[in-house]
């Protein structure tokens, strides 16, 4: 009997467990088809839908900034400077003298210079008479001739070297530091000082040369520089006639006012170059652009799954991007969780307004 009532609670505990094990199992299933279920739920994202607009195709560039003219005071003689006539760090008159180099020794040959062309043209005057009187023949009276011609070129040459010992400013312009003091021997490679032309200011940059047939002379640019906020404007006024072949760009300088002396020449200037102005462009956010191997992608909502398509893009702004191709009026884009996106993805799209 003990035995019977064994072998029946043997049976119970069997199927108990045989039913639990079940029980466990079919739930195991279930969750692992809810779970399956869940992959193919849709990933919500957003978009917007693509539009036309007129775009101002803006081209920017890094340029630098040139005096407008800009050249190295050196004296054209030799000699002890005896007077400095400008202030270092002012501003100078065309034609104002700068420095004074002692001329003694010059004027002393001119008057030597200025007895010995008298004497010459004395002697001349005479052989021209005997040679009238056919006293002399015409070789000697050459020869007065020639010597009293040497004597008036020479007494010229000293001249303009005395006129060499003032050194005076080519143009107007601001003065730099010098280097002479009065008293200071001074030779034709000794450097001055500086004087540069500040009034207004050269501003010399470069385009990619398939920009190249869109620049034309007398278009206006905005420029910038480091530590100011202030946009300055300037005018093209030449072109390079040659694209570079190293560097496959073409160099453009533009001219500019500095009205207010706050551009400094040998500065950094970021140029922004406008281009032509394209009518019915699509321009999209930049998050939008997915980059690749190949070039850039971007996704669309296509009947609720997402849909990798190629696109051609071009000029960036700050916040967008300028695309030539691949994309259409009306195609509705989307904008965000695009690097985690596949084709042919599940989405559902928040269109933004």
């Amino acid at each position: 009997m003990k035995v019977k009532n064994l072998i029946y609670a043997l049976l119970i505990i069997c199927i108990g467990g045989f039913i639990t094990y079940r029980i466990v199992s079919n739930k195991k299933k279930n969750d692992e088809s809810k779970n399956f279920g869940d992959k193919d739920k849709p990933t919500t994202v957003t978009g917007i839908i693509v539009k036309t607009a007129t775009f101002d195709n803006n081209l920017s560039l890094s340029g630098s900034i040139e005096a407008n003219e800009q050249i190295e005071i050196h004296s054209e003689v030799s000699g002890i400077v005896e007077g400095i006539y400008f202030t270092e760090g002012s501003f100078v008159n065309k034609g104002q003298v700068l420095f004074k180099v002692n001329d003694i020794e010059l004027k002393a040959q001119l008057r030597q210079a200025v007895t010995k062309e008298g004497l010459a043209g004395e002697n001349e005057r005479r052989a021209k008479l005997l040679l009238q009187k056919e006293a002399i023949s015409q070789e000697e009276f050459d020869v007065a001739n020639a010597d009293y011609a040497s004597m008036k070129a020479q007494k010229q040459l000293i001249r303009a070297q005395i006129a060499k010992t003032a050194v005076k400013a080519p143009f107007s312009g601001k003065i730099g530091l010098r280097s002479i003091s009065p008293g200071t021997y001074i030779t034709p490679t000794v450097l001055v000082a500086k004087l540069v032309n500040t009034g207004k200011l050269k501003i010399t940059f470069s385009v990619p040369e398939k920009y190249a047939s869109q620049i034309k002379s007398g278009s206006t640019i905005d420029f910038s520089v480091s530590g100011s906020d202030k946009v300055y404007n300037a005018k093209i006024y030449a072109i390079e006639p040659e694209v570079e072949v190293a560097t496959r760009t073409l160099k453009i300088r533009a001219i500019a006012d500095n009205i207010d002396g706050k551009l400094f020449p040998g500065t950094f200037a970021d140029v922004k170059l406008p281009l032509n102005t394209i009518k019915d462009a699509i321009v999209v956010p930049s998050e939008a652009i997915v980059p690749v191997q190949s070039g850039k992608k971007v996704y669309v909502a296509n009947m609720g799954k997402a849909k990798e398509v190629m696109v051609d893009a071009t000029t960036r702004t700050d916040s967008s991007i300028l695309i030539l191709s691949g994309l259409k009026a009306g195609d509705t884009l989307i904008t965000s969780g695009v690097m985690s996106l596949k084709n042919e993805a599940s989405i559902k799209v928040k269109v933004k307004k």
